[in-house]
């Protein structure tokens, strides 16, 4: 059983490797920094150098292949030139996906996002279904996920694409080291409180669980279909408060309204473009996105899939002592 995974250095995906080893499976991964994968990865995984607009190393990392995971994409709230995100997360996946069908493989789980499907504007928790389009997107990070999802929906359509696509929610946990945008807020706010906090609210999920939900789309998902893994849905002044209660912090106590942040985001977009800040503090896309509550079900990975989940609170204290152990609360 030999697998390739793109992205083993996320987050998700240096959670996916190491289980992937423990269930039996041989290991590749196509990554474009091999130092850091071998820093982060064991020591029995072979490491294949090349991005996903290398066509050469695609081939040659799929060989003697039975399974793809695909998850390697750009992921940045704020990029100078959104084209470079477009041709990493869209053209990259569709030569990968073209690059599977000619290596025969047999079986291809691709990690999509929430961020690509609808939500309820109530604040009740949205699911697979619900109608959505390109113009709901918000950030080129959207919107480039969305027209890769929509590629490989397309692809199992006309041509056979073997894949099963996973929709992951918000990933807390181990291995942060990036970190991502919300492993970022939850060491901030391990480290002073989080006492400021917008009116928002999102979805969090042990990034092992994640992971191993990817395994059970692996082996248990209908090829086309689309699985939500998730957990719990918290509005942010809740995500704070347990961050804070766990860290020994004393925790939110302000809201902060709309029109407050659109200055701070303009002001650091204009510093960031000037090249005297390396990326905003804000930006006008997160703030967009902050005014929606973003909860979601994970009810049909649950019954198709056997998908389970543990209380965000466990996300949350793992991935502080995770910071502390690798010295970022410092």
């Amino acid at each position: 059983m030999h697998v390739l995974v793109t992205g083993a250095t996320g987050l998700i995906g240096s959670n996916l490797v190491p289980l992937l080893l423990e269930q039996g499976y041989i290991v590749k991964v196509l990554v474009r920094d091999p130092d850091k994968a071998q820093k982060l990865l064991p020591p029995n995984v072979e490491i294949c150098a090349g991005h996903l607009n290398d066509e050469k190393a695609i081939e040659k990392a799929m060989r003697g292949c039975q399974y793809l995971f695909h998850l390697a994409a750009d992921y940045r709230l704020w990029v100078p030139d959104p084209q470079s995100m477009y041709t990493t997360n869209v053209d990259g996946t569709r030569l990968l996906m073209g690059k599977a069908l000619e290596a025969g493989i047999e079986r291809i789980v691709y990690t999509s996002s929430v961020c690509t499907l609808g939500y309820n504007a109530d604040g009740t928790p949205a699911n697979e279904d619900l109608p959505t389009c390109l113009d709901d997107m918000i950030s080129p990070y959207k919107k480039s996920k969305f027209l890769a999802e929509k590629a490989v929906s397309r692809m199992v359509k006309e041509n056979g694409l073997p894949a099963v696509i996973v929709n992951p929610s918000t990933p807390v946990g181990p291995g942060d080291s990036r970190p991502t945008p919300t492993g970022a807020m939850i060491l901030n706010t391990a480290r002073d409180g989080g006492r400021f906090y917008a009116a928002t609210g999102l979805n969090i999920a042990h990034v092992e669980d994640i992971a191993r939900g990817h395994i059970l789309a692996l082996q248990k998902g209908f090829i086309g279909q689309k699985y939500i893994l998730g957990g719990d849905n918290l509005h942010l002044k809740e995500l704070f408060a347990i961050t804070a209660h766990a860290a020994g912090k004393p925790g939110p106590v302000c809201k902060v309204p709309p029109a407050v942040l659109y200055p701070l985001a303009v002001v650091s977009e204009f510093l960031a473009r000037l090249g005297l800040v390396k990326e905003p503090i804000a930006t006008l896309d997160s703030i967009r996105m902050a005014s929606k509550i973003m909860f979601y079900s994970s009810q049909k990975a649950e019954v198709e899939l056997g998908y389970t989940h543990r209380p965000a609170i466990r996300a949350v204290e793992d991935s502080i002592q995770w910071f502390r152990k690798n010295g970022m609360l410092d």
